[in-house]
């Protein structure tokens, strides 16, 4: 299996982030809460969708804000496939990060594994 994040896996609809927001459930593993919302599998072509967020408040900095997300990014993207194979319907997700320091990638990796191992117990 390709440990990739293509096109077709990131969540870009202003319409379906809106919905993710009202409608989605969460789960949270200090400093990332991870928002989802199971979908119809014929609309998203059985695609869970992805979507990554740091809010400005807590960082003024473009350039922290994009290094996080780009980690985050990273993390998902290698651990994805034990995350994928676990779950039957698809989703769409979006990661917050919260905390107000700059993370390590092993910080953000690990958390995001706790993430999943909660979401997988649900």
């Amino acid at each position: 299996m390709k440990l990739t994040l293509g096109k077709n896996q990131k969540l870009k609809s202003r319409k379906a982030i809106g919905q993710l927001f009202t409608e989605g459930k969460s789960i949270k593993e200090f400093p990332i809460k991870m928002i989802y919302l199971p979908v119809d599998e014929h609309q998203q072509q059985g695609v869970t969708r992805v979507a990554f967020s740091v809010p400005k408040r807590n960082f003024k900095l473009a350039v922290d804000r994009n290094r996080i997300k780009r980690l985050m990014r990273e993390a998902y993207r290698l651990q994805q496939h034990d995350f994928l194979q676990n779950i039957s319907t698809t989703y769409h997700i979006m990661f917050i990060y919260m905390g107000n320091k700059k993370p390590t990638y092993e910080q953000v990796a690990y958390k995001l594994k706790k993430l999943f191992l909660k979401f997988n117990s649900l």
